[in-house]
Formats: structure tokens, sequence, C-alpha cells
């Protein structure tokens, strides 16, 4: 009897101990649980900071580049513009607003301002209604279309300046066009010498030169849209021009903006053209606001007030560009609603 008493305190000791060793076990079990659960948030927290202190990292050079070439030199000429500075002494004097002033009663810096105008304006139009048009028509995947793509793309990858001595030699008085007229009996045209004629030929050669860069981008707006769409179209009957007006242009409104602002931004920005072509001529009627305020600048030397029209410049470019881009997304989002 005695020794089944020691065996069954034996026992019961035993499943006490195992008892005791299981919820031990439980709550060291739950313990690292808690503290998992509890560093999980600063894991997430660790691992976006890293991963953000990496963006830094990475954006580093491409930062303190853009600061050096755009953020430095745009506060140099807001500084500059409010000085009488010559661009070649060391001395200037602080004159306040008084070379904006005189950018808003300059004559020929008012003349200028609305040839820019109306480069940007028809161009802009041009540019984009061309290039619109000629994506739509070789849009298919036909060897020929694509080697149209490449004729009207190749003018925009060729220097500026030798598209406007190219076209100086063709629209001369004595050039190609006119010795071309001349064959078929025809007086020649003032392209070049005439107001008027040099003022189109320069917007027209703007267009030719552009429009190729505004067709790429159609065209790949234009491939982006599925097909099933056409397909969708075709079977309610919708004809290929009901297709384009419905399906292609909402479907590409967002190429359609980024073409706007990028073409007007850079037509307000002529100058290259400009130059070669009619070097501002005839009677300065051809001179756009980037070549005037490079005349200034340091044909003049008054670099002073060609900073204060730069940063006039930069202001309009701005906010013509976020008045586009707000106006086509108020567009958008009534077609989206409707």
């Amino acid at each position: 009897m005695r020794g089944e008493g020691v065996g069954a305190s034996v026992l019961s000791a035993s499943v006490t101990i195992r008892k005791q060793a299981h919820m031990a076990d439980t709550v060291a079990r739950m313990a690292g649980t808690t503290r998992a659960r509890t560093s999980a948030p600063a894991r997430r927290r660790r691992s976006a900071w890293q991963d953000r202190l990496a963006g830094v990292i990475m954006s580093g050079p491409a930062l303190l580049v853009f600061i050096a070439m755009f953020i430095v030199p745009m506060l140099l000429a807001v500084v500059l513009s409010f000085t009488d500075w010559n661009g070649y002494s060391l001395r200037f004097d602080f004159i306040g607003f008084e070379n904006y002033a005189d950018a808003f009663k300059n004559p020929r810096t008012v003349d200028a301002a609305i040839f820019t105008a109306i480069i940007a304006v028809v161009g802009t139009l041009l540019c984009n209604g061309i290039g619109l048009a000629v994506a739509a028509l070789i849009a298919g995947n036909s060897r020929g279309n694509t080697v149209l793509r490449t004729v009207f793309f190749y003018p925009y990858i060729i220097s500026a300046l030798i598209i406007g001595f190219l076209w100086s030699a063709m629209l001369a008085p004595q050039g190609a066009v006119n010795s071309l007229l001349a064959q078929f009996g025809l007086a020649p045209l003032p392209f070049l010498t005439d107001m008027t004629f040099a003022k189109a030929s320069v917007i027209l050669t703007i267009v030719w030169s552009h429009f190729g860069f505004n067709m790429i981008l159609y065209l790949a707006g234009i491939k982006s849209v599925p097909t099933e769409y056409y397909e969708a179209a075709t079977v309610d009957g919708a004809s290929r021009w009901q297709q384009f007006r419905n399906v292609t242009l909402p479907l590409i409104a967002p190429v359609l903006t980024v073409n706007l602002v990028l073409t007007l931004v850079g037509l307000l920005k002529a100058y290259d053209i400009v130059l070669a072509l009619t070097d501002g001529g005839p009677a300065a009627s051809t001179q756009t606001i980037v070549y005037q305020i490079l005349k200034d600048s340091f044909a003049q030397a008054r670099l002073g007030f060609g900073a204060a029209q730069s940063v006039v410049l930069l202001i309009v470019t701005a906010a013509l560009g976020l008045a586009v881009t707000f106006a086509r997304r108020g567009a958008d989002r009534k077609a989206s609603e409707s």
C-alpha cells in the first residue's frame, strides 16, 4: 500500500510538472506573438524610412543637377531683373521695377510678344490638328504606314537651325520655290521680304518641323485604345468618323492635354528657326520674345532688362500651361460624368 501511495504521489507530481511546463510554453508563445505583433509596425516604419532614404539617395544627383541648372539660374534671373546690369561689368545698381515697366511699354517688346502669341496659338492648333489627323490615317500596321511615320517624324529630329537655313534657301527671292513658279510663268512671291508673307512662312515652317512629334504621341495614344471598343462600335453600326469622335477622342484625351501643353510651351520659346529663316526681319516683324530677350541682353548690353522679360515669359508660360491642363481636366471630368 505504501508503494502504491508513493507511486501515486510521483504520478501526480509528474502530471503537475507537465501542466506547468505546458502553461509556461503557452505563455511564452503568447508573449512571443505579442512581441511580434508589437514589433511589426516598427519594422514597417523602419522599412518605409529605409525606402524613402534610398529614394532620396538615388534621386539626389538628378535633384542637384535640376537645382544647379534650373532653380539657381531662375533665382539669379529674378534678382538681376531688378538691376541695370549690362552683363559685362561687376558693378550694377538696383532700380526696382523699372525693367518690368519698360518691358510693358517698349514697343519692340510688345510687338515681339504679340507675334510670339500668334505663333503659339496658331502653331499649337495646326500642329495638333495635323498631327492628330495624320496619326489617325496612318495608325494601321502596314509597311507603307511605317515608312510614312518615319518621313513625317524626321523633320522633328533635325536641328531647328538647319531647318531654318534650308527653308531660307528655298523661299529666298531666287530660291527653289520662286524658280519653280517661274517655270510655270508665275510671278515670284515675297516669302521672306514682305511682312505678312514672312510671318506666314515662319509659322508654317515651325508647324512643318514640329507636327511629327505630335503625330507620334497621338499614334501611341490611338494604339493604346482596346480593339474591343471599335468592334463593339462596328457591331452597333458606327461609321469610322463616329468611332473616331466617340471612341478614340475621349480615350486619348490625356494625350491631347500633354500635346497641347508641350506644343504651347515649346512655341512660346521659338527662336532658332526665326534666327535662321528671317533673322527677325523684315523690319523686325518676325522677332519673337526670346529673340528680343537675347538681343536686348547681349547685343544691347541690357542683361537686367532681358532678365525681367525672361521672368515675365516664365510666369506667362507657367500660367498658360496650368490653365490648359486644368481646362482639359475639367472637360474630361464633365465627359466622364455625362
